[in-house]
């Protein structure tokens, strides 16, 4: 039975969409919101063009913006393959030119999907991987976030009191509770170990006396306070 493709491109707040015949010809090609009532709308208006003709739909991704389109096309039966990024990356390559990007990248989706025969359809029913891709997604960004807040922090700190930084390792929660009272060596000197020592234990901080005499010995290897020195240490 002849056939014809769908491919969208997605976005934040549209997507695009657009459907070749077997030809490669463009039967379809429009912008739709990332909203229920339009996405039905385009689910219908793709198979009227079809005029009895199998539409295969195909997508660049198995979630993120997509995920609503997805979870109705799936819900209502509809064959969706999937192209991964880098596929579509290269095919794009291939066809630089003129006009919209959107509508090229979801022209090459279609397209790709009308040529390829080793493209993956996508399963109802798979909520354990779709759970699963969910969860350790989610465990790389915050451990993407957490090493750039490190990142920063130690950027801060080299910035104004370097052997402090060298000092600290500020991935424990003892050196950090440091910092909340204590960032700068004219402040770590005049307090000296026994006042760190007891402001450091009555927060509960391990080893707090090794703690503050690494500090008090950072400071005495600084006497110069540099430039902005109160806005870094509010930082």
């Amino acid at each position: 039975m002849s056939r014809i493709w769908a491919g969208i491109d997605g976005g934040k707040g549209q997507h695009h969409g657009l459907a070749l015949d077997v030809d490669g010809k463009t039967l379809l090609s429009r912008r739709v919101a990332n909203d229920e009532p339009e996405l039905l709308k385009l689910m219908g208006d793709v198979p009227d063009l079809a005029d009895g003709r199998e539409v295969t739909w195909a997508v660049d991704m198995t979630g993120g913006v997509l995920a609503l389109l997805l979870a109705l096309l799936i819900n209502h039966g509809h064959e969706v393959l999937y192209m991964p990024g880098r596929l579509v990356n290269r095919a794009c390559d291939g066809n630089r030119g003129e006009g919209e990007t959107d509508a090229r990248d979801a022209y090459v989706i279609a397209d790709q999907a009308r040529m390829r025969r080793d493209l993956r359809p996508i399963r109802p029913g798979d909520e354990a991987a779709i759970e699963l891709k969910l969860l350790t997604g989610r465990r790389a960004d915050l451990g993407e976030d957490r090493t750039r807040v490190v990142n920063r922090l130690h950027g801060t700190l080299l910035s104004m009191f370097p052997a402090l930084e060298r000092t600290l390792d500020v991935t424990n929660t003892g050196p950090l509770r440091l910092l909340t009272g204590y960032q700068t060596p004219g402040t770590i000197r005049r307090f000296r170990d026994t006042r760190l020592v007891k402001w450091l234990a009555n927060r509960k901080v391990r080893n707090a006396r090794a703690l503050a005499e690494a500090a008090v010995e950072a400071a005495e290897r600084q006497h110069t306070a540099v430039p902005g020195e109160k806005t870094i240490a509010k930082l």
